[in-house]
């Protein structure tokens, strides 16, 4: 009876020990179910998070494009605009060009010629020379007779570069622009300074928002203005104080083709002489002749242009001095530089009575050479080397 109670005790005992461990063994299939399905849920979670990167990712890229393109486009259409009223303008000149020659040519035929229009004519010509004249503030009359002399200040940077003072400020500073793409401006406290080799005056450091394009810029009144690379024809006014640009411009016409052929990196020459900011560049519509152009600096609007009759082949460099063009040619291999071509904007010099002004002999050739009205000589750059030239000037005939 013992042994029957005893094996009835073993039996339950051990029955609810195995139903104990089949709900253990439920529990934990579960948890592992519900592992499984949160280490799923994770993975998604973290493919989503990682999808929203790439998307937000993406899309940042994509604005980013979409507003270099526009600021493109702004670009591109800013230029297009200069190009059409610059192709209106020409129009307008050849047009007025076409009506003067068909009222002043004789005709084989009997014909009377209209006087009222011819006069009408000339007395516009004549109008838009006393337009020029009071704009150009023609009290200068010096012309360049010969250069005398040379003086090599120094050899240093690349080949090709550009180095002035500003002719509109008191202060002698120098300012070094080396190579025909940079946007590092060195300032020297004065021509001693930068001459010498003496590593404790260490020149004013100035970086530019953006690279210049050529050799073409120049120093005036407190701004630097140079054609800014990576555009057709925009020119850049710089505040070299501030250190921001202050105003930009479109030059129409300009920055297809180099201004001059020996030295292409250059395709607008800023000047400067008595009258104030130019520009010069050639264009293939004006058979690659150069093209002049006065501009107002404050303003930064073009003025006036003119066509000249020099040419930019064999060209190497130009200047102006109390509005009258300079162009310097060379021989392709590098030779004796020299002035053949003259061109007054006043008509005030008989250029064809001009004869060729050569250099100082010295091989080699010039990338640069800009005119200082206030020093009255050349600073120039040739192969390396920054050069001085001293001039003979008299009075315009």
């Amino acid at each position: 009876m013992i042994n029957l109670q005893l094996r009835f005790l073993l039996v339950s005992f051990f029955t609810s020990i195995v139903g104990e461990a089949q709900y253990v063994m439920q529990d934990a299939v579960l948890m592992h179910y519900i592992d499984r399905r949160f280490q799923s849920l994770e993975r998604r979670l973290e493919k989503c998070n990682q999808d929203t990167l790439d998307y937000v990712q993406e899309f940042r890229y994509f604005s980013r494009r979409m507003i270099s393109r526009l600021e493109g486009l702004k670009v591109y259409k800013a230029e297009f605009k200069n190009e059409v009223e610059h192709l209106l303008t020409r129009v307008e000149r050849a047009q007025r060009d076409i009506d003067y020659f068909k009222s002043t040519r004789e005709s084989t035929a009997c014909v009377e010629v209209d006087e009222d229009l011819v006069e009408k004519q000339l007395n516009e010509d004549a109008e838009e020379k006393r337009k020029v004249k009071l704009m150009l503030n023609a009290s200068c009359d010096n012309m360049l007779a010969g250069i005398k002399s040379l003086k090599i200040v120094k050899k240093t940077g690349d080949m090709n570069g550009s180095w002035m003072t500003d002719p509109g400020k008191d202060h002698l500073k120098i300012y070094f622009l080396s190579g025909s793409k940079n946007n590092v401006i060195l300032e020297f406290a004065n021509i001693r300074a930068f001459s010498e080799r003496n590593h404790k005056l260490t020149p004013r450091r100035v970086n530019l928002p953006s690279s210049w394009q050529g050799t073409g810029h120049v120093m005036y009144n407190g701004f630097l203005f140079y054609h800014r690379y990576g555009s057709l024809n925009e020119i850049v006014k710089y505040n070299i104080q501030k250190r921001k640009v202050t105003d930009r411009m479109f030059l129409p016409g300009a920055g297809q083709i180099p201004a001059y052929e020996l030295f292409s990196d250059t395709k607008i020459d800023l000047a400067i002489d008595e009258q104030g900011l130019w520009a010069i560049h050639a264009e293939p519509d004006t058979s690659r002749n150069l093209v002049i152009t006065k501009i107002n600096h404050m303003t930064m609007t073009v003025e006036h242009t003119w066509d000249t009759s020099c040419n930019s082949k064999n060209a190497e460099a130009a200047f102006l001095i109390c509005g009258t063009l300079y162009a310097v040619y060379n021989s392709p291999s590098g030779g004796t530089s020299r002035i053949e071509c003259v061109y007054d904007v006043l008509d005030t010099i008989n250029t064809y009575e001009i004869p060729v002004l050569p250099f100082p002999k010295r091989q080699g050739s010039h990338s640069m050479i800009h005119y200082n009205p206030k020093e009255k000589q050349l600073f120039a750059w040739a192969n390396g080397s920054q050069i001085l030239y001293k001039l003979q000037t008299k009075q315009k005939v």
